[in-house]
C-alpha cells in the first residue's frame, strides 16, 4: 500500500533536547519528592504524589506527541501543549516549596544561576540500541546536571530544577511553534488524505498518453475553449482545475 506522504516522521523524541531536559525534571523530582517530602506530614497527602504525576505527565506526553507526529500535527501539538502544562504546574510547586522554606527562588543573576544556565546536555544521534545507549546517556547526563538538581540542600535542588523546568518549556513552546508553521503551510492529515485521494481518482482518470501539468505535475485532461481566440481549439487543461490553472497547448 502507498503511503503516497500521508504519514510523514514519527518517533526521534530521544533526539530532542526537550526530552532530555525533561527527563532529568522527571528523576530528579522523584528523587527530591522522596527526600523532601513525608507522606505523614503531607497536609493534603498528596503534594509528592502530584509532582511526580506532573512530571511523569510532562515526559510521557512528549513520547505520546513524537509518536502520533506521522498521522497528525494536530494531535502532536495537543500532547506537547499538554505536556508544557504540566512541567509548568511543576514550576508552580517549586517555586511554592522555596517560599513556603522562607526563602525566593534564585534572580536571573544569581551566580549559580548563571552557572547552571551555561550547562547544556549532549544531543543524543544514536540510531541502534537505542533503549540501552540512551539509559547511558541519560545517566551521563544525571551526573552532570546532579550538583545541582540532584542536591542533597533542598533550596538549591528545588532552584536548579525549576530553572532547567522552564528551559524545557521554552523548547516545548518552539516546538508547537514549529508544528503550527508545519500546519498552516501542508495542512493537517484530514486535508492530506483529501488531496491523496482526489490526485489517485485524477490519475485513474487520466487520458493515455496525456502529459503532466507543468504547474503541479498531475495529470490532465483534453478539452475544447469555448470561448476568446482560441475558441473551438483542443487543450490540455490540469485536472485539479480550479485549484490549478495549469494548461498545455494542443
Amino acid at each position: 500500500m502507498k503511503n503516497s506522504g500521508i504519514i510523514g516522521h514519527f518517533g526521534g523524541y530521544r533526539q530532542t533536547l526537550a526530552f532530555g531536559y525533561t527527563c532529568l525534571v522527571y528523576h530528579a523530582t522523584t528523587l527530591f519528592c522522596r527526600r523532601n517530602f513525608d507522606y505523614k506530614a503531607d497536609p493534603l497527602g498528596k503534594t509528592s504524589g502530584q509532582m511526580v504525576g506532573a512530571a511523569r505527565s510532562a515526559r510521557q506526553n512528549i513520547v505520546e506527541a513524537s509518536a502520533r507526529a506521522g498521522t497528525s500535527r494536530e494531535q502532536e501539538l495537543r500532547q506537547l501543549d499538554v505536556a508544557k502544562g504540566s512541567l509548568d504546574e511543576l514550576a508552580g510547586d517549586y517555586e511554592a516549596f522555596i517560599i513556603d522554606s522562607n526563602s525566593v527562588p534564585w534572580s536571573v543573576d544569581d551566580p549559580r544561576a548563571i552557572e547552571l544556565s551555561e550547562l547544556k546536555i549532549d544531543k543524543f544521534d544514536e540510531k541502534d540500541n537505542v533503549l540501552h545507549l540512551y539509559g547511558l546517556y541519560l545517566q551521563s547526563m544525571r551526573k552532570r546536571f546532579g550538583k545541582w538538581m540532584e542536591s542533597e540542600n533542598p533550596e538549591i535542588a528545588a532552584n536548579s530544577i525549576l530553572l532547567v523546568i522552564r528551559k524545557a518549556s521554552a523548547m516545548l513552546y518552539k516546538m508547537m511553534c514549529h508544528d503550527i508553521d508545519e500546519i498552516v503551510d501542508k495542512g493537517g492529515f484530514s486535508e492530506r488524505i483529501s488531496k491523496a485521494r482526489i490526485t489517485s481518482r485524477n490519475e485513474a482518470a487520466a487520458e493515455p498518453g496525456s502529459p503532466r501539468c507543468p504547474k503541479c505535475g498531475g495529470p490532465m485532461r483534453k478539452k475544447v475553449a469555448r470561448r476568446g481566440v482560441n475558441a473551438g481549439k483542443p487543450f490540455w487543461s490540469c485536472m485539479a482545475y480550479p485549484r490549478c490553472e495549469g494548461t498545455v497547448t494542443i
